[in-house]
This record gives structure tokens, C-alpha cells and sequence, in this order.
């Protein structure tokens, strides 16, 4: 992907109500206070015609998934005035209206054949083309397989002779210093940088506090104003500056709010047996970047489907991949782990660098310091504010 059309596909997603025609909708009424409100798109944005009744997250990410299947950026759905003023995403253009009429006739689909689930989407005709291809590509026939997408990767329908999903995590704890001492680390602060399309690839400084089982803050230091993401253990935000978001605080629901769990769950190794059930490891051969690895997929409490997988030779868990449903298909979302480094004072290992890639963008987060076993006020974790360059 080059940096252009990147940088389009992450505006697609995250700043826009793409291809089906809205504005934000003034004078919205505050939730009350102490309450987490899921927002619904309706609520939030004007003139949604097809994608009524799912949540702010949700509706953003569904505009990732038509970028992701269509190659398109927000200037293609829109008029090239949209990226500087808000109301002009309202704009009815021709791609646009046909962009509702596509999602109708998919939705109707799988209605009639697949009983309402969602096997036809945008992604299986478009692959990447405004316009599906017709007739066989007798190069892609006969030219050798792609690689498989270790998104995609599914179960063999037998289990194949291999380690176990046991054997397979005991192999990652003893790598990062064993269960005994992982079991001391019960909270850290880091330090370091972040860069993605939303920096303009700049790198800004970032902050990450996280505490033992399941809380976690990120706080980004963008020029505009920090964009921060909680998790508190039961409830999600991010609040941003306005020009990275149609709102400066949303709260995150469903998916959104499972994956920041997910991550917080994550970064204490000592307790990656509880995270998920139903294990499995019946999968083909896998090479990422040419290194093979074990997979193990197993399920979260509300049944949601992650991929963790963990480099055969040294042990570390160097991917995750988990998945959000949209009103118009599933959206992938994969971390990749490196650079393991030692933590002070614990014996133990921990990724210094991870990078975190969706429909919607990639961001590359590199740690500089770790400092674990500290105190962290509970009120971080908690409903973040939003910049005061973006409060009115």
C-alpha cells in the first residue's frame, strides 16, 4: 500500500461517514453522568439512510471495510472540500447513493440464501476493484498460489500431530521468564513513541499504563491534542482531538471494547491461560516472515474468535489477531509483537514494540522505558477527557 492511498484508507475509516452520506448532528444531548451511552449512528451523524441502529464504532468501522474492499479513500467517496469541513461529508454524489444501494442489495443476499448472516460482502466480488472482474484471469490461474493470509488461516477439519495448546503456551511462559515470576509483575508504565497514518508517520510520544488483570490506558501526544484510550476492567473510551474524529469521546462498545480488553489481558503473560476457552490448534503450517509458527485459536467470554500465534523457535507470542463484526462484513484486527526485552528488576521479557493494523490504519508503537510494580490511580483508567483545544 503506498503512503497516499494509506493515509486515504485510514481518513476513510476514521474521520468520515463514507459513501453513505452524513454529517455530524449539532446540539446532541450529553449521556448522564456516570453513564457509559452507546451511541448510535443516527444519534450522531445526519441523513443515515441504510446503517441505522448500530453503534458510532461500529458505523466507522464499516467505512473501513468499504475502503479495505474497494481500495478507496475518503476524496473518492466524496468531494476533495469533505477533508476540510465536516458538513461536506454530507454531500450526495452519485457513488454514494449507489454505495447504499449496493448494501441493500448484499444485505437482501444474504437474507434470502445464508438466512440473514453475513457470507456475502463487499469484499467478495470487489477484492480490492470498484469494479468486481467478470471474466478468469487465465495469469492468475496458472501463476503459483498467494500466500496465505494468517488473518484468514482456518482449522484443518482433522487434528494434525503437533504440540498441543498447553504445550504451546507452558513453551511461551517459560520464554518470558516462567509462570513464577511473571506472577510478581502487577502493573507497569511505559514510555515511547507512536507513528501512523494519523501522525503524518511523525513519531509523538506516547504513554501506556496498565494493571493487573485487565486495565489499560494508552494516552497518544498528537500536536493537535492526546488521543486516549481506557479500558477500566468493565467500560471503554477514547477521547480525541476533533480533527482525528467525528467525536472527541466516544465510548466503546461490543468488539471495540472486547479488543482493549483483550490488549490489557494481554500484556500480563502469567495469566494467557484464563484469557480465552475452547482452544484449539488443529491448523496448517504457517511461516510468518518466514518463520514458522504455532497457532491457537480460542474464544473470548461473549464468543468472539482470536488467533494468537507464537514463533516456534523462541517461544514469543508475535501475533494476535481478533475480529470485528460490521453492519457489512468482519474487520480483522492484528498486533504484532517484537523486540523482547528484559524487564528491570522481574526477570522477565515483555514486547517493546508492537504494531497494531486495521481496516482503518496502522500505528507502530516502540517503547523506550518500562517501569513495572508502580502505583496507578484508578481515576486513569477511568472516562478520559477530551483535548481542551476540542472542547466548545
Amino acid at each position: 500500500m503506498n503512503v497516499a492511498r494509506g493515509w486515504g484508507l485510514w481518513l476513510a475509516g476514521l474521520l468520515t461517514a463514507c459513501a453513505l452520506g452524513t454529517t455530524m448532528v449539532e446540539g446532541q444531548a450529553a449521556p448522564p453522568a456516570g453513564a457509559q451511552q452507546t451511541l448510535l449512528a443516527e444519534q450522531v451523524f445526519k441523513n443515515v439512510q441504510v446503517l441505522r441502529g448500530i453503534p458510532v464504532k461500529e458505523f466507522m468501522e464499516t467505512m473501513g471495510f468499504f475502503a479495505a474492499s474497494l481500495s478507496l479513500n475518503c476524496s473518492d467517496c466524496h468531494s476533495q472540500a469533505s477533508a476540510s469541513n465536516w458538513a461536506n461529508y454530507a454531500d450526495d454524489i452519485p457513488i454514494k447513493q449507489q454505495a447504499r444501494r449496493m448494501v441493500v442489495m448484499v444485505n437482501t443476499i444474504n437474507k434470502m440464501n445464508f438466512g440473514g448472516a453475513p457470507a456475502v460482502t463487499c469484499y467478495t466480488c470487489h477484492r480490492g476493484s470498484q469494479r468486481p472482474k467478470v471474466i478468469p484471469s487465465l495469469a492468475q490461474q496458472y501463476a503459483a498460489p498467494p500466500d496465505e493470509d494468517p488473518d484468514e488461516v482456518i482449522p484443518l477439519p482433522v487434528t494434525r500431530p503437533g504440540p498441543t495448546a498447553d504445550q504451546i503456551l507452558d513453551r511461551y511462559l517459560q520464554a518470558v521468564g516462567g509462570a513464577a515470576a511473571l506472577a510478581k509483575l502487577t502493573s507497569f508504565t511505559a514510555k515511547g513513541t507512536y507513528d501512523g497514518f494519523d501522525s503524518d508517520f511523525e513519531k509523538v510520544p506516547v504513554d501506556v499504563y496498565v494493571k493487573a488483570p485487565n486495565q489499560r490506558t494508552t494516552v497518544i501526544h498528537f500536536r493537535g491534542g492526546d488521543s486516549t484510550t481506557t479500558f477500566d476492567g468493565r467500560e471503554s473510551w477514547n477521547a480525541g482531538p476533533q480533527d482525528l474524529a467525528p467525536l472527541t469521546l466516544m465510548p466503546l462498545v461490543g468488539a471495540a471494547m472486547q479488543g482493549n480488553r483483550l490488549d490489557a489481558q494481554l500484556s500480563f503473560p502469567g495469566q494467557i491461560k484464563q484469557v480465552l476457552t475452547d482452544l484449539r490448534t488443529n491448523f496448517a503450517a504457517l511461516r510468518i516472515d518466514n518463520r514458522p509458527v504455532d497457532i491457537i485459536e480460542g474464544k473470548t467470554p461473549e464468543g468472539g474468535i482470536v488467533k494468537l500465534y507464537f514463533d516456534r523457535e523462541t517461544g514469543f507470542l508475535v501475533r494476535s489477531v481478533r475480529y470485528s463484526r460490521t453492519a457489512v462484513g468482519t474487520n480483522p484486527i492484528n498486533v504484532v509483537y517484537s523486540n523482547y526485552q528484559d524487564v528491570p528488576g522481574l526477570g522477565i521479557k515483555l514486547p517493546y514494540t508492537w504494531v497494531l493494523t486495521w481496516t482503518n490504519g496502522r500505528g507502530t508503537y516502540e517503547m523506550s522505558s518500562l517501569q513495572p510494580n508502580v502505583n496507578i490511580e484508578a481515576a486513569r483508567f477511568g472516562k478520559p477527557t477530551p483535548p481542551a483545544a476540542a472542547q466548545k
